[in-house]
Order: structure tokens, then sequence, then C-alpha cells
């Protein structure tokens, strides 16, 4: 019996483990992930960038939303919100909560799929059928029935009540202690509302730096800022892969970026310019599956420098 069976329940009981640990331990082990880029002008002070990304917000979520509010002791220049702060309709609420302290600081913002429709359970196995099928989101998938609209007009207006800027298809500029930092944004492009013709032509000439900020770092939104000349593009939705092979990475990134480039620093290059692009791997998880594992929850704080 021993030979027949010990090897299965070894099996069994590892993947038990690994379970407990995914959705008890790592899925709340929040950490803040700290990354230099050498994007600026010369001569140029140094700039600090929070950007927070994929809260996730479901009701109860006490140790997050006070980790989320004792960020505000890092007293950033400026915060970069790059979307899907929800996962349940009545969590605005709690998310503005959470940002409040965040929020004396400037800021700016775009949405994600999240933000507007509330999940549907979802056999993850699917991520990786759709990866094969090079089909994401709305891009190349049937569209969505049924969707839960959640309130989000509440989360923007209390997000520009705080004077943070929205950035739907949009710009913007922040002004503080002497910088001026214009900001280009794209609406989600995971399903299909990002609309760059009406903010193609690269930074202008009236601010001191320009960045680029897009929840889902689909290629076609890459590509455009790359070559518009943006030197450094803020994104999220990946989640990092979520749940990863320790050592190997991630499987998906739930877009058409490529693995390698699931989170963190690293550059794209498009007609003859490169970039810096950031993604998230983010802090939450959709509430249908609220697992991590080895790809714990961030928050990033950038520190912006003069060019190499």
């Amino acid at each position: 019996m021993r030979a027949r069976y010990g090897v299965p329940l070894g099996i069994a009981a590892a993947g038990a483990a690994g379970l407990v640990y995914a959705a008890g331990f790592e899925v709340r082990s929040f950490r803040l992930r700290r990354v230099t880029v050498p994007v600026l002008p010369a001569g140029m002070r140094p700039l600090r960038v929070l950007q927070v990304s994929d809260i996730h917000m479901v009701g109860g979520q006490r140790k997050k939303q006070r980790w989320l509010r004792s960020l505000a002791g890092l007293r950033p220049d400026f915060v970069i919100n790059t979307g899907d702060n929800l996962s349940d309709p009545e969590g605005i609420p709690e998310v503005l909560d959470a940002l409040g302290p965040l929020m004396d600081f400037p800021g700016a913002y775009v949405f994600g799929s999240n933000d507007y429709y509330g999940p549907k359970p979802r056999n993850p196995a699917r991520y990786l059928l759709e990866k094969s099928a090079g089909r994401h989101g709305l891009n190349g998938n049937p569209p969505v029935t049924g969707v839960i609209h959640n309130p989000w007009e509440d989360l923007r207006d209390g997000f520009d009540a705080a004077g943070w800027l929205n950035l739907t298809n949009t710009r913007g500029t922040l002004k503080f202690e002497g910088v001026s930092v214009e900001l280009t944004g794209l609406d989600d492009p995971h399903i299909k509302r990002d609309r760059y013709a009406q903010v193609a032509g690269g930074p202008s000439d009236n601010a001191d730096f320009s960045m680029a900020v897009v929840h889902a770092p689909y290629l076609r939104a890459l590509d455009s800022f790359t070559a518009d000349g943006y030197p450094l593009i803020l994104a999220g939705h990946t989640h990092g892969g979520q749940l990863c092979i320790p050592f190997y990475g991630a499987l998906v990134t739930n877009c058409d970026l490529d693995a390698d480039r699931v989170k963190g620093l690293s550059r794209h290059t498009a007609e003859g310019r490169t970039s810096y692009l950031h993604v998230s791997a983010g802090c939450g998880t959709n509430r249908y599956t609220p697992v991590r594992f080895a790809c714990p929850p961030e928050v990033t704080l950038m520190t912006l420098v003069g060019r190499e």
C-alpha cells in the first residue's frame, strides 16, 4: 500500500500545503519594491513616484487597508494609480478610505476593467488557453455578456475631489515644488477602451518631464507611447503572473506582453526609440482567485534620476 499510494499522497499533501501558503500567507504578504529609473533631463532633481495598482478591494480586507494607509509615510512627490481598484461593487468606500492619506499628495489615475465591471468566476486554465490562442480580454474574444456594472463614477468622483488627475484618454500636468510633470494616459486596452488618437503627438515642451500611464500593457499601447518619445511608461494589470513557478517565473501575463516583462522594470523598443517600462505586480487578486504563489503583492516606490 505504501508503494502504491505513497507518491500520490505526497503530491497531494505538497499541493495542499502550497495552496494554504498561497491563500493564507503570501496573498497578504505585502511588499514595497524600490527601483531607480534614469529618465530625467540632466540637472533635474530626483523625483519619488509611488505606483499603486490592482488593489482589487473586497469588503473586510482590513490588513490591506491598513498597509495602504501606511504608505503615506514614504512621502512621495506624487502618486500614480494604474487601475483595478475594485473586486467588489461595494468596495469603493474602503478604497477611498485606504488611499485617503495618499490622496494628500499630488496624483493621477487610470481605470482598469475591474473598476468598470464586477468579476465573475473563471477557470484559471482559461488564461493558458487564451495565451496559446493569442486572445486576451476583449481583444479577439467574443463580447462579454451578463456583466456586473460597478459604480465607478463614485470612485472617479472621490479621486477627482482629492485633486488627482483623471488620465482617461487624455493628458494632464502635475505641478509641485517648482516642478511640472506632464502625464499622458489611456483607458484600459484590455477592454478596448484605449483611444490613442486622442493623445497622440508625444511630450510637449511645456513641462520639465513627461511620462505615460496605462492599466494593461498591451503592445499597441506600449508601441505608440514609445514611438512618440515618452521615456517612461507605467502599467499594471498582470499581477506579476500571480501564480508563478519558483526559479522559472510567470506563465501568463493576461495580455500580449511577453512573460519575461510581466513585472518590474524593463525596456520597450518601437520605431527605433526605447522607453523604460515599469509593470506593477499589484497588491490584490480577483475575489474568486484569492491566491498568490512566488509573486507577493506589492507597490513600487520609483526614484527617477538623471539619464545615464
